[in-house]
């Protein structure tokens, strides 16, 4: 009994060790969606799994909502434990003037250079040879999702590439389906164009406009057979009636629309509705017709707080973000592809594996998000907003005055 007693004691001794050592930390983000929160709960219980407390700062809407709502918070003194951004330099501004903490020293510790694939990753965390941010997927937008059923039952063969998408479009609407779901967010529009492009233009123009400013090549007949494209996309999504970028995969999943383009993510919500990969849908990256995948994706900032637990905190979860298990468990979740090129994904699907494919062959290119400023970019989706909600406007015209972004893109 003495025995029993002094286990009881020092369990009740490490237990309480541990409560005190335990901190709750904030982690805003933009994931809500169905697929979404699957994959952030992975994250949640990871963490949580370490004796610290995940607190849910999830803000609905998009990146553009909510990053205006994080960036305030931060240069308003108001920081969480860690913010959501997407690879590029939407938080170069935050890292220039001192806000974010340095990881690298982490980073170390953890081999990332070794393990991160591809570099060019980590190579957006890092600012004077610092590494200021967590990696933690590869997201693509370059897909068109298919519902088999809404063609088959039509009498169609399911597309292979987008021609015979388009071929495919009259006979859906007469059967009362919307060949193309498109929602109103701004980015979904702007997504829809840069598939697109890199799709019927080819990856190595996309990088020319897009990495090296090429305006002439934006000005150019290149480039008007993608307006043309988008416009027939406009044609195409115009009766979708939808906002959010899940309602419109939603359309898709219930068989209301044909096709979406979009990255991915929507996977996630394929897999929530109980939907089989090469089955119940198809997914064709580079709309079938040029496969490779865009290295974008989402990456964990960490704002520089005067706070020892909090701090101790962020670098747990830094290190549960870019374990194996938590890699794992959270792409499979999410329908991202790891950041992590060791890790085991023998339960991919059919999707997931095409992704991998591709990655493997090297067929990458970088997002918009590493080559342009925000504030180019926000050009760009604002021309796109405008083009596919103007049917008056002319591909030629919305071509000019790309092209004129394009000129003076940072």
């Amino acid at each position: 009994m003495k025995a029993l007693r002094v286990v009881f004691a020092a369990t009740t001794a490490l237990c309480a060790a541990t409560a005190a050592q335990a901190t709750d930390l904030e982690v805003t983000h933009w994931w809500t969606s169905g697929g979404e929160a699957a994959a952030v709960a992975e994250f949640a219980k990871a963490f949580d799994a370490t004796g610290n407390k995940w607190v849910d700062g999830a803000i609905a809407g998009s990146g553009g909502t909510a990053r205006p709502i994080m960036i305030s918070r931060i240069t308003g003194g108001d920081p969480m434990g860690a913010t959501q951004f997407n690879h590029g330099r939407q938080a170069e501004e935050l890292v220039e003037a001192g806000l974010m903490r340095d990881l690298t020293d982490i980073a170390e510790e953890g081999n990332w250079k070794e393990i991160v694939f591809p570099p060019s990753l980590l190579d957006s965390c890092t600012l004077d040879g610092k590494i200021y941010c967590v990696p933690v997927n590869i997201h693509s937008p370059q897909w068109l999702w298919l519902n088999n059923a809404a063609f088959e039952d039509n009498g169609l063969a399911v597309p292979t590439n987008w021609d015979e998408f388009v071929a495919a479009a009259p006979k859906l609407q007469e059967a009362g389906i919307v060949p193309l779901a498109i929602g109103q967010q701004p980015w979904q529009t702007t997504l829809a164009f840069q598939t697109l492009l890199t799709a019927l233009a080819g990856p190595e123009t996309y990088t020319k406009v897009f990495g090296d400013k090429d305006a002439d090549l934006a000005a150019g007949p290149e480039l008007a057979k993608v307006f043309e494209a988008a416009a027939i996309a406009r044609e195409l999504s115009k009766d979708s009636n939808v906002q959010a970028w899940n309602d419109a995969t939603n359309l898709v999943i219930t068989g209301k629309a044909g096709g979406q383009i979009m990255g991915d993510w929507a996977q996630g919500e394929f897999q929530v509705a109980n939907q089989v990969a090469g089955t119940d849908y198809t997914c064709l990256p580079g709309l079938g017709v040029n496969e490779v995948i865009q290295t974008g994706g989402d990456a964990f900032y960490f704002p520089k707080v005067d706070d020892e637990a909090t701090t101790k905190a962020q670098g747990e979860l830094a290190k549960v973000m870019m374990s194996p298990e938590t890699q794992v468990a959270f792409n499979l979740k999410k329908g991202s592809l790891p950041v992590r090129g060791d890790v085991d994904l023998s339960a991919a699907n059919d999707c997931m594996r095409k992704g991998l494919d591709i990655l493997a062959k090297g067929n990458i290119i970088p997002g918009t998000d590493q080559l342009m400023s925000a504030d180019s970019n926000q050009q760009v989706n604002d021309l796109f907003v405008e083009f596919f909600n103007n049917p008056e406007m002319s591909a030629e015209d919305a071509q000019k005055q790309f092209a004129s972004i394009i000129s003076s893109a940072d």
